[in-house]
């Protein structure tokens, strides 16, 4: 199932301020010229107000310090909201998939933790879900996987969202 994810408006998060951001990866390319080797990197980061809202970036320049401050800058544009239940976790199983990159979500009880890898982890932290299972199935390569844990979130519903697509009392 596709789901149409709506960015936030730029103003809703920007007024909290409340913002961090997780650095997650950054990679060196090296393209052979002339002269020898030149370098440019990339750097994926996570932002989040570890209260619902989440987001990831992806940045690449000639230099480290560079290409994380486009990471982080990109991050803030591509911000969505995340439904959490009172217990601090998500309110159905679900699975989310990006390219080969496939991820299962499941709801965990009280006092659980999130038990994720590193990429998986860090989406739920900023996301502000505190417990959580998680299984990575197929890719494990931290932007796709990254970007598959972000389709899952998009697609859960709450119980009043479902109550209102059904137009019945569940």
């Amino acid at each position: 199932m596709k789901t149409h994810v709506e960015y936030l408006d730029h103003s809703e998060t920007e007024e909290s301020g409340e913002l961090s951001e997780q650095l997650l990866q950054v990679n060196r390319c090296a393209a052979v010229v002339k002269g020898g080797r030149r370098f440019s990197f990339s750097g994926l980061c996570v932002v989040g107000n570890r209260g619902g809202v989440v987001g990831y970036g992806f940045g690449k320049a000639r230099g480290v310090p560079g290409a994380i401050e486009k990471a982080n800058k990109d991050g803030r544009k591509h911000l969505q909201r995340v439904p959490l239940t009172k217990e601090g976790s998500i309110p159905h199983e679900v699975i989310g998939e990006f390219c080969s990159a496939r991820i299962k979500l499941i709801p965990a009880s009280e006092g659980t933790g999130i038990i994720a890898g590193t990429s998986v982890r860090a989406v739920a932290e900023m996301a502000g879900i505190k417990n959580l299972l998680s299984k990575s199935l197929g890719s494990t390569n931290p932007i796709n996987l990254v970007k598959a844990t972000l389709d899952a979130l998009a697609q859960l519903r709450t119980t009043e969202q479902v109550e209102e697509l059904r137009s019945t009392k569940l």
